[in-house]
């Protein structure tokens, strides 16, 4: 995964903010959005792209674009900067191979515990009979 290529692949539009900010918000574009097409990019391999694609499937529009957009800020700067390291991590996230889970045996004493338990009930269980329907 190379972060700079996948940064300069990405496209960046800045549009009006929703929300309190008084005048601001009606001058000023300072939420970010950020446009990402995981299927033309040259920053991942295929197998990195494969994963991706099935891990944020339902994150991705009908043509295979991720958006991401940010406007916790009031500069557009500082939006551009939090929504490209929320970007960054996502994709770092999901390209992680998940681990093989490796089957494990079940321990001779547990197994043990487990019917001396069993054992210890059915005898209390036992006491608790009439002895005369024997």
């Amino acid at each position: 995964m190379d972060q700079q290529q996948l940064i300069q692949e990405a496209e960046y539009k800045a549009v009006r903010s929703s929300g309190a900010g008084g005048q601001n918000v009606n001058k000023v574009s300072s939420k970010v959005e950020l446009h990402f097409k995981l299927e033309e990019t040259a920053a991942l391999s295929e197998e990195e792209k494969q994963r991706v694609l099935q891990k944020l499937s339902s994150r991705l529009t009908n043509s295979g674009e991720l958006i991401l957009q940010c406007d916790e800020s009031r500069s557009q700067h500082k939006n551009k900067e939090i929504v490209t390291r929320r970007f960054l991590d996502l994709l770092e996230q999901a390209i992680v191979k998940p681990k093989v889970r490796k089957k494990t045996k079940t321990p001779r004493a547990a197994k043990l515990k487990r019917l001396r338990e069993k054992k210890k009930i059915s005898e209390k269980k036992a006491t608790r009979k009439d002895p005369l329907k024997d």
